[in-house]
């Protein structure tokens, strides 16, 4: 069973989540698990064992990030949690750092573009009996420095630890950033190879999934489900539940990417091993890709998300090998996907 899987500390954390009643909300939560699932290169329909232990490792997640989150702000003295606790925890994946950083950038640029235009609305509205209606130049370049994609300082990197920030050249390359659009990138190439086959109807249906989002327009109930409140005492600010709902849907993509891999390579298994059986099986597994179960597409099962969440959580034998031979208890925590 997955819950083996699960430290006794985050499991009774996972116990008092559990304790909220099932509601619409829930409801909502299974269709956007289905609905990323299916973005991310799930093309079957999962069952409904798939969604729950899916929904049962992505908030185990998020409450062990939030309890990390409540030590971290201890240590500095302070009771409310804050952004950077949380990125810190994924702070050796700079690919993912890179891109939550575009994300809370390109956050930022919106949200300055919306009180431009609401200033620059009023001003028009005042400014409606100037009989002489010249053109004032210098808030609209203001306005466009503020428009400008911001770069997200975090305090552990070499640059905070100077009075003087260096300034950025136009041509100089970001090696994290060249990481996460290599992986972008690859997601984009596997996503255009399954689009090129959609009908409109299917285009549509893809278009519509891929809006999904456990915390757009649902704010106050995400947070029941997170475990505010239970977990943590801190009220979380909207960058800090935007950043978990960012952080979930990446959990959700990779724990679908590596249990599709664990499915074909069971499939492959099988089909090595099954004799006169294997061709025609291997045929109905390269079929189209919005084949229906029925037809030869299996969809991910529980074990397969379960073989996905185990391998993620893997230590390094670098790091067990100074405690082999001896008696020293081998606790791995918990690694955030």
């Amino acid at each position: 069973m997955a819950e083996s899987l699960f430290p006794d500390l985050i499991h009774a954390h996972l116990e008092l989540a559990h304790g909220i009643k099932k509601s619409s909300f829930q409801l909502e939560l299974m269709e956007s698990f289905k609905q990323m699932m299916y973005v991310s290169g799930e093309t079957a329909e999962p069952p409904v064992e798939t969604t729950s232990i899916m929904e049962d490792i992505v908030r185990q997640q998020v409450i062990e990030m939030l309890r990390t989150c409540t030590e971290l702000a201890s240590r500095r003295g302070s009771k409310s949690i804050g952004i950077n606790d949380l990125i810190f925890q994924i702070r050796h994946d700079q690919a993912k750092v890179s891109r939550l950083r575009t994300f809370l950038s390109w956050k930022d640029v919106r949200k300055n573009v919306k009180d431009s235009d609401d200033k620059g609305a009023e001003a028009d509205i005042a400014g409606g009996d100037d009989p002489v209606g010249g053109v004032v130049g210098g808030p609209v370049d203001d306005s466009a420095k503020k428009n400008k994609k911001a770069k997200v300082g975090l305090p552990w990197e070499q640059s905070s630890f100077y009075p003087v920030e260096v300034p950025e050249r136009e041509d100089e390359e970001d090696e994290d950033e060249d990481e996460m659009n290599f992986i972008t990138l690859q997601r984009l190439r596997r996503a255009d190879e399954r689009t090129k086959v959609m009908t409109k109807d299917e285009y549509v249906t893809w278009s519509e999934y891929r809006q999904a989002s456990f915390t757009y327009r649902k704010g106050k109930r995400f947070r029941e489900w997170a475990g505010f409140g239970i977990v943590t005492d801190s009220k979380p600010s909207d960058d800090i539940v935007d950043i978990l709902g960012f952080l979930t849907f990446e959990m959700v993509q990779v724990l679908t990417e590596i249990a599709l891999k664990v499915k074909e390579q069971e499939d492959i298994a099988r089909a090595q091993s099954g004799g006169d059986n294997a061709g025609s099986k291997k045929r109905k597994l390269e079929q189209g890709l919005f084949d229906p179960p029925s037809e030869g597409k299996r969809p991910i099962e529980p074990r397969h998300v379960q073989e996905a969440f185990r391998r993620f959580q893997q230590r390094p034998k670098r790091s067990r090998a100074m405690l082999n031979h001896t008696r020293l208890p081998q606790h791995a925590p918990l690694h955030i996907i």
